[in-house]
């Protein structure tokens, strides 16, 4: 799955199939039809070209980045240039500028949608064919409906109200169908749908793939479980959540347990291992990653098309763009008592003047390391390279905090330097360690608080064994690390309030500038008052471009449906509550 080269020839097939159709009654010479394809020794060139649009769409226009939906949240800045530079991503982490004429949005929907209609055509070419001529039809179905389930889940976690349309439909139907239909009483049909595609999928992937990148039963069950943690946090028309359903959270329950008791997957010994080049395809809890090349015969290679702006301003080793800065909230929130417990109240009272005097006065959950590059840190644990302040572009707005996770060695062998810098490390899409959270706040929810205590020490005892990397060259720590398991009636009272903090809490540690913190505060319902309090703490730092920030609750929690893509419906569409 590595070797993608086809999916260039392929979308230019998808883009020919019915346009030519609608003007002539015989099939012109020299276009590919979707008849031409729909044969065994043609159709999994369709597969292919569906796979390769999901990770690979044009940073700017085509893909939902994780990091995009960061910005949004309290764990990091835009970045860059200044405001100036990429202003709709300011309008959006500030939410009072943004309009459904705001730009990248419109990309977005049309992005995800393309990826839709490449599912749907590789669909309808797989339905027709024999079985007995193409013993895989089965498997490439459910692999297929895994993919459409996954951009559709996208798409419904970024604007809620969205069409949603299978491959039986016609290409005139499609426009005929609303993003929100009258008779909705809530969007839940919607999110069933989903759910559906996945499960559909679950139930003929083999538990394993000798091709990485192609989903197992258990990435389909992962994703499952995605979608009844959404379900369960019910929403009114406002986006407030007015329920929360134990029998939905019941059914998560039992499909965490398959994913946790299929013995497959283990937390990796070190965090580091999830983020690492060297460690494509070998993390014993990646359960889905996207899959990126160099050096595959292709000019550049097949390179993740999500995060070449993300490396710091820094030459000679990176040459752009700055990007996805961490806020000071986000690293505040890695402090730690003299205990090694999270300062759950008053994590972010400490302001950040002098960066060396901060950091070893200090204590610090080892995570911090492997999320944000610091000033006079090793740089991605290169101990000969210390990352310094002439990394960070425009300090003055966004600070010297650089995100890790997502970038590479400066020597790593998948570094592309096209001035954005490219990389083709893996991206896990699915973890292991998510699906463990998702069962300990699953357990909380449910009343059973003390069931979750052993799942979140679990996460947090890796935590405190991944400290290896986080050395200097002559041995000695990067930062005062400690980190501590909780302990009933010792360091803590594990009360059900109490287990609920320190589950939200070990969620934004563990996924911290991966686009994970913004899902979660809308889901849980906590968007608007965690957002309007991080603005009032982070305008009087020196933050100018904060006086916009401003989140209105039962509008901003997801964003506006596109203007073109109303104007494109003619009146099929309703715009979201508030735009």
């Amino acid at each position: 799955m590595k070797k993608l080269s086809n999916y260039i020839l392929l979308s230019v097939i998808i883009f020919s199939i019915a346009s030519c159709k609608k003007f002539l009654d015989v099939t012109p010479q020299g276009v590919v039809t979707e008849e031409n394809v729909s044969t065994p020794g043609n159709v999994d060139g369709l597969v292919l070209s569906a796979y390769a649009w999901i990770p690979h769409g044009f940073i700017l226009n085509q893909k939902m980045s994780p990091w995009l939906a960061d910005i949004k949240s309290d764990d990091s800045y835009k970045g860059g240039g200044g405001i100036g530079d990429q202003i709709p991503w300011y309008q959006w982490e500030v939410f009072s500028l943004n309009t459904p004429s705001t730009g990248n949005n419109d990309g977005i929907w049309y992005g995800q949608y393309e990826g839709v209609s490449r599912c749907n055509t590789a669909l309808r070419a797989l339905n027709t064919i024999d079985e007995a001529a193409y013993p895989l039809k089965q498997q490439r179905i459910a692999e297929v409906r895994f993919l459409r389930g996954y951009l559709f889940l996208d798409l419904k976690k970024w604007y809620k109200w969205i069409p949603y349309f299978d491959e039986n439909v016609t290409n005139d139907s499609i426009a005929k169908i609303p993003n929100h239909p009258d008779t909705a009483q809530n969007d839940l049909y919607l999110w069933q749908h989903i759910y559906d595609d996945f499960a559909a999928a679950a139930a003929v992937l083999p538990e394993s793939q000798a091709e990485a990148g192609r989903p197992t039963k258990y990435a389909a069950k992962a994703e499952m479980l995605e979608c009844l943690m959404w379900m369960a946090y019910e929403q009114n028309d406002q986006n407030q959540v007015v329920n929360i359903n134990q029998n939905r959270l019941s059914e998560a329950l039992t499909i965490a347990d398959e994913i946790i008791n299929s013995g497959k997957y283990s937390l990796a010994p070190d965090f580091a291992e999830n983020f690492l080049y060297s460690f494509d395809n070998s993390s014993p809890e990646s359960i889905f990653e996207w899959q990126y090349t160099h050096g595959d015969g292709t000019p550049n290679g097949n390179l993740n098309g999500g995060t070449p702006l993300n490396a710091p301003w820094w030459p000679p080793y990176f040459s752009c763009c700055d990007f996805h800065k961490a806020s000071y909230d986000m690293v505040n929130a890695f402090r730690v008592d003299e205990n090694g417990i999270p300062l759950f109240d008053n994590f972010n009272n400490a302001e950040i003047t002098n960066k060396q005097s901060y950091f070893a006065t200090n204590d610090w959950d080892p995570r911090i390391g492997h999320t944000v590059a610091i000033p006079g840190l090793p740089w991605k644990y290169q101990q000969n390279l210390l990352f310094d302040s002439s990394g960070a572009r425009d300090p003055n707005n966004y600070g010297y905090f650089n995100s890790l996770k997502e970038n590479v060695e400066s020597d790593c062998p998948g570094l592309v330097n096209l001035f954005w810098m490219w990389n083709s490390k893996n991206e896990i899409a699915i973890r292991y360690d998510r699906v463990l959270l998702q069962k300990a706040e699953i357990l909380i929810k449910l009343g059973r608080a003390p069931e979750a205590l052993p799942i979140i020490n679990e996460i947090r005892q890796r935590a405190a064994n991944s400290t290896d990397r986080l050395k200097f060259a002559n041995g000695t720590p990067t930062l005062p690390y400690k980190i501590s398991l909780y302990q009933d009636g010792v360091n803590c009272h594990w009360t059900p309030d109490f287990a609920w903090k320190a589950l939200m809490w070990e969620d934004r540690l563990e996924f911290a500038m991966e686009g994970v913190r913004w899902y979660d505060l809308v889901r849980w319902g906590i968007a608007e008052p965690t957002l309007n309090a991080y603005f009032a703490k982070e305008f009087p730092r020196n933050r100018p471009w904060m006086k916009d920030g401003h989140f209105t609750a039962g509008r901003d929690e997801f964003m506006p449906i596109p203007q073109p893509q109303m104007n494109y419906s003619f009146g099929v569409y309703k715009q979201n509550p508030g735009y």
